[in-house]
């Protein structure tokens, strides 16, 4: 057999083409994400945002006027975030998008956001791009689950950043 290897050249080129595209169409790939908040449909970046100076992520509460006791949960929930963060709370801004009643809070404080939902919690970039959304959960549970989601994603982010 004179073409044998022009034949075996041939199917280890074909092989792995015909299974990608089997792969691809018969859906064998998970479709599984990685990040655990949702990405924005619409860009938003913050106004002013590169007039003061940034750390490489922010993690933002949207708290307007009419938000009361889901808002006051989150913001004690900002603490514990912070916490949290340990040996890289160096590299995290928290800010609150808005006025909260207590005025005792440590973090910087923007005007709130109204395209954003009051009481969610969100990722912004170091130019004033949001990110992810980690919305706000009446049961107790629900919510901490989301913050880890959001400590996952951050520190997945931060290591990411400090390999580039």
């Amino acid at each position: 057999m004179k073409n044998k290897p022009l034949i075996i050249f041939i199917g280890c080129c074909l092989v792995p083409l015909v299974l990608a595209y089997l792969a691809l169409k018969l859906e064998w790939i998970p479709s599984a994400a990685t990040n655990n908040g949702t990405f924005l449909s619409t860009e938003i970046k913050l106004k002013n945002w590169q007039s003061s100076e940034h750390k490489q992520w922010t993690i933002a509460l949207n708290h307007p006027q009419q938000c009361q006791q889901a808002c006051a949960e989150q913001l004690h929930a900002l603490d514990n975030l912070y916490v949290a963060l340990g040996k890289n709370q160096g590299k995290v801004d928290m800010v609150i998008l808005g006025t909260p009643q207590k005025q005792d809070s440590t973090w910087r404080q923007l005007a709130p956001m109204a395209e954003l939902e009051p009481a969610s919690l969100y990722l912004i970039d170091h130019m004033g791009l949001v990110v992810l959304q980690y919305p706000y959960q009446q049961e107790p549970q629900q919510n901490r689950l989301v913050q880890k989601g959001l400590l996952k994603d951050l520190k997945k982010l931060l290591n990411y950043s400090r390999s580039s």
